[in-house]
């Protein structure tokens, strides 16, 4: 086998066209060939031998990562293409590179929004196994009661039988007859925060994101972006770690934290068996389970 070949949907994902998982469902979707064949998934490829085309027209590998914070306004789609006359994110983005929109918002909602074409950090950002928070203005119509508030952040029960996650929800401050509140979480499922304001009773007039990761979307006003800074590229692929108790204590690169999980999935060994172990075996299972 060719040395140089890769996972297809790797390769794409380097070329921009959106995370791993994104690329996955172009491959099963018939839309990427490689030498003019079909891809199928799990297929592999020399992105510089072989001739792979994503919807008829030619892979073009991007030399350098781009990596952009925008406001993303209400009424434009956080989408590569819109299916209609309305705006997408990309046309408020006038650059050559090919990018696409990491951590989507619905288009009634605004805020921070990472446009990029690496693949490989739209991933990690998107994963769950990776839990970056996603923090959130949210204003309600009304003023919410503590029950409210705790159920929130507990988990509730959306119309088609999922649960969400805990999350940190508190009031920052009174509007009129409403509230604005912050919403702290680490999934995102679509609406999600509208649909619990609607159970809740708490109808949701506005949604805008401050923070993806460590990510803030700052001064940043309506259709405006900027390009990362190193630092901050640097503090959205460190990864949250968390204790069995939720708490977070410390962060970690992403091959860290899967060697880590496969250290901490090994069976505790019980006093007899380790008694049994000749000297040395025990030296070095006690090294392996505390580095």
């Amino acid at each position: 086998m060719n040395k140089t070949e890769e996972r297809l949907q790797k390769i794409l994902a380097r070329a921009g066209y959106g995370s791993r998982r994104a690329c996955e469902e172009l491959i099963t979707a018939g839309r990427v060939r490689v030498n003019d064949v079909v891809a199928a998934l799990g297929m592999k490829a020399d992105p510089h031998k072989d001739k792979i085309s994503v919807d008829g027209r030619p892979l073009k590998l991007d030399d350098e990562p781009v990596y952009i914070a925008l406001y993303k306004p209400r009424n434009v789609l956080s989408t590569v293409r819109s299916q209609d006359r309305r705006r997408t994110v990309l046309d408020l983005v006038g650059i050559p590179q090919r990018v696409f929109p990491v951590g989507r918002l619905d288009a009634d909602s605004e805020g921070l929004i990472i446009l990029t074409n690496d693949g490989e950090l739209a991933n990690q950002l998107t994963h769950p196994r990776f839990g970056h928070e996603k923090e959130y203005r949210v204003l309600v119509a009304r003023r919410p009661d503590t029950e409210q508030l705790e159920t929130w952040r507990r988990g509730v029960a959306l119309e088609d039988g999922y649960r969400t996650a805990p999350a940190k929800v508190w009031v920052e401050s009174f509007f009129g007859r409403g509230a604005w509140l912050r919403v702290v979480m680490r999934e995102g499922r679509k609406r999600q925060i509208r649909e619990i304001g609607k159970l809740l009773g708490l109808p949701v007039v506005r949604i805008i994101r401050v923070r993806i990761g460590s990510l803030q979307l700052g001064r940043l006003k309506p259709g405006e972006w900027r390009y990362l800074t190193p630092d901050e590229l640097e503090g959205l692929k460190d990864v949250p770690v968390q204790s069995r108790s939720g708490r977070r204590e410390g962060k970690i690169r992403p091959e860290k934290a899967r060697s880590n999980a496969s250290a901490r999935s090994q069976p505790e060994m019980s006093q007899e068996t380790r008694e049994r172990m000749p000297s040395k075996k025990r030296r070095f299972h006690r090294a392996q389970r505390h580095p």
